[in-house]
């Protein structure tokens, strides 16, 4: 089977959890930075899509959100997983996941996941780096990625192997 992940990573952070991901799941997996890579692809080809950026502002990334509305129709009748790196646990973090992505996505995900976040200050500028210290007191890199979340978000996706 074939697995598409596309994302975004202003810092790193997400590109961690996709390198993971990457690893750790099973067939053959492109993944896509869709600030960086320019690669043309063709999104009904793979049999599993997955979706996955960071909060910032509030807000997922616009490339992400341009290409869910660009995509939407083929998504829905892919086995889809969609995840969130955001700092912020608990219902928070549920309601950034929530915004994030379409309800109608959300619903027919097969795996959905919020895998933590990171503070990457030695790779902010000024001014996110002031943003950051003004609403979090964070000075120095930190990071809270959850390897257990993201591993079970690979474990829903891998199970959906053997049903195939």
């Amino acid at each position: 089977m074939k697995t598409l992940i596309v994302y975004c990573s202003s810092h790193g952070t997400t590109e961690k959890a996709v390198q993971l991901l990457s690893e750790w799941m099973e067939g053959e997996v492109l993944a896509v930075d869709l600030k960086r890579d320019k690669l043309d692809f063709d999104v009904r080809t793979f049999d599993i899509v997955i979706i996955g950026g960071s909060i910032h502002a509030g807000s997922i990334q616009s490339k992400i959100k341009h290409f869910i509305g660009k995509h939407y129709e083929d998504l829905l009748t892919k086995k889809l997983g969609l995840f969130l790196c955001c700092w912020h646990d608990g219902e928070t973090a549920i309601d950034q996941f929530d915004t994030a992505f379409p309800e109608e996505l959300r619903r027919v995900s097969i795996a959905n996941g919020i895998f933590g976040g990171e503070f990457l200050v030695s790779k902010m500028n000024f001014i996110e780096r002031q943003i950051v210290k003004k609403v979090s007191g964070v000075t120095v890199d930190t990071s809270n990625l959850d390897k257990t979340a993201i591993m079970s978000f690979v474990m829903k996706i891998n199970s959906t192997f053997a049903l195939a």
